[in-house]
């Protein structure tokens, strides 16, 4: 897929000696998310020799190679060749995803800013954790903290601003939200989103075979419990799933 004076993307870009990034847009939405997911699902299924890495943001991959093994305008061609097969927008996601439901608390003493978070929306509380807890979204990329996911889209009502503050603390598990997208903390840390909802999901398990818990692709879902049954789930959670459900999405 060529680009336009027009319509600036699919977009290559030079990253450093040894990297490409491929930008299908300047900012996070659906199907441009889509695209970065499918089309590196699509260079790793190539297989190409002299490719030493790939990875997925919100709207672009990045493909990093041997320069001694791969030249630039080889590799530049390759992607080009494969950007123009489909429509990267509209493109199948990957293979092998799962979907994540995962007990949460929604507000209270464990996640505070619920009640300010839905009245910026414009909702009440209860229609608030309505909407969050019935909304599958998607793990958009992994980023910030090791194994740590951003999950989005969320409804346009909830395209909130960050906080002009920072919250000096939230602890690992904590469900925060901003601009339409939920950010799950793999550890405690400050942060400028609002905090919303408390889970035992361990999203970076370091002493697991896979210490990811998450792949960009995945769903998840949080899924309202009592501040009661999460206590239960935490005093028996030895894998760190958090009493979550796994299963595979089907292709």
């Amino acid at each position: 897929m060529t680009h336009t004076q027009a319509d600036p993307f699919p977009r290559i870009r030079t990253a450093g000696l040894d990297g490409l990034l491929i930008s299908f847009a300047d900012t996070m939405a659906e199907p441009s998310n889509r695209a970065a997911l499918a089309f590196r699902n699509a260079i790793d299924s190539s297989d190409w020799d002299g490719v030493i890495e790939t990875s997925a943001s919100l709207a672009s991959a990045y493909v990093r190679f041997d320069p001694t093994r791969l030249e630039h305008s080889e590799i530049r061609a390759r992607v080009e060749q494969v950007l123009q097969q489909r429509d990267w927008y509209h493109a199948p996601l990957p293979t092998g995803r799962h979907l994540w439901q995962v007990p949460t608390v929604y507000g209270g003493d464990l996640a505070p800013q619920l009640d300010e978070a839905a009245a910026v929306a414009g909702l009440s509380t209860a229609e608030a954790i309505r909407r969050l807890s019935e909304t599958r979204v998607r793990v958009l990329t992994i980023g910030f903290a090791p194994g740590q996911p951003y999950l989005g889209p969320l409804g346009p009502e909830f395209n909130i601003p960050r906080l002009k503050e920072l919250t000096p603390m939230v602890p690992e598990g904590a469900l925060v939200l901003a601009i339409s997208q939920f950010v799950l903390f793999s550890g405690p840390t400050p942060t400028g989103w609002r905090h919303v909802g408390q889970t035992a999901f361990r999203c970076f398990r370091p002493e697991a075979a896979q210490s990811f818990a998450l792949r960009p692709g995945d769903e998840m879902q949080f899924l309202p419990v009592s501040r009661e049954e999460l206590e239960d789930i935490r005093a028996r959670n030895p894998d760190g799933a958090g009493g979550a459900t796994c299963q595979e999405i089907p292709g």
